[in-house]
């Protein structure tokens, strides 16, 4: 079957039959793993509904193929030990000087493969960059951005490309991995008048409806996360602390939430606090105002003391 389609190549092309027979089998390698790929991935659609698991296995078998398909090109353009040790010295050196930039990027693949500091569908941030991870690729990783002019940890819609080699130079974050919930604070500021006590009280009965729930979670998190990582907490449970301010009475509040849901506990305990306090004649939450002092002795008009006391 060969034979034929290496006569006519030679006939029509000029082509030297040695040169033909290499030509011929590396795009019959290319066709042959191109198609066990594309049924590879028939299969997997076929088979995982999961976007996270599928991705891995598509993954997976992307990067076989291609290095299989390295393997074989080798194997038939390189002929003997020999001729592959001096191959490979030669392109090892121009690689050094010429692919510095590609090479650690690769480098920082395997580094991220087998040391994992981060997975596909982790939220991290490295540098300045905060994001949820969306790919994993052999000289690049990319994420779906968060934050930057975004309040909260709630994504931008940008898509951010970030090279391998990052991680031996700068830091990072992530959010999920070893300990999967972080801790999140509210604080709210009450008038030295008001009855921060019934406040405080308040504040802990929202607090604790909203978080008691994702304190049993973490708990057991935290002790799978212990066998890893030298992680304690001797106090999971959320608090309200206090502290008296210039202003009025800082009540702050401190609990535990997932890392993608940061914002919506956020939103969903503000309405409770605005709630609550909106029924209580006794508590009012301090802001900036201005008060004027009328000075009978100084004629019309008066003087302002204390412009931004609240």
């Amino acid at each position: 079957m060969t034979a034929p389609v290496i006569n006519w190549i030679e006939e029509h092309w000029n082509i030297p039959g040695s040169l033909q027979e290499k030509i011929f089998y590396s795009l019959l390698a290319i066709f042959i793993l191109s198609l066990f790929r594309f049924l590879a991935n028939k299969l997997i659609y076929r088979t995982f509904t999961d976007v996270k698991v599928r991705y891995m296995w598509k993954s997976w078998v992307k990067n076989t193929i291609y290095f299989l398909l390295l393997i074989i090109i080798m194997t038939i353009w390189l002929e003997g030990i020999e001729s592959l040790a001096t191959f490979l010295g030669l392109v090892s050196a121009g690689l050094a000087i010429a692919l510095q930039s590609p090479i650690v990027n690769l480098a920082g693949w395997l580094f991220i493969i087998i040391r994992k500091p981060f997975e596909v569908g982790d939220r991290v941030q490295v540098g300045n960059h905060a994001g949820d991870v969306i790919d994993i690729r052999f000289f690049q990783f990319t994420i779906n951005e968060i934050g930057n002019w975004v309040g909260a940890d709630q994504s931008t819609g940008r898509i951010i490309h970030i090279p391998n080699g990052q991680v031996f130079n700068i830091s990072q974050a992530n959010y999920n991995q070893g300990f999967s919930h972080i801790w999140n604070e509210i604080t709210v500021l009450v008038t030295f008048e008001s009855n921060w006590k019934k406040a405080r009280k308040i504040l802990e009965e929202i607090i604790n409806r909203h978080a008691d729930q994702l304190s049993e979670t973490a708990e057991q998190r935290l002790l799978e996360a212990s066998k890893k990582f030298m992680i304690f907490y001797s106090n999971l449970t959320p608090f309200v602390y206090i502290k008296a301010e210039d202003s009025g009475v800082l009540l702050t509040i401190r609990y535990l939430t997932l890392p993608k849901t940061r914002r919506i506990t956020e939103h969903r305990i503000w309405e409770n606090i605005l709630e609550e306090f909106a029924k209580e004649e006794d508590i009012d939450f301090a802001y900036p105002t201005q008060r004027i002092y009328y000075n009978p002795s100084e004629g019309k008009g008066g003087t302002i003391k204390n412009p931004l006391k609240h």
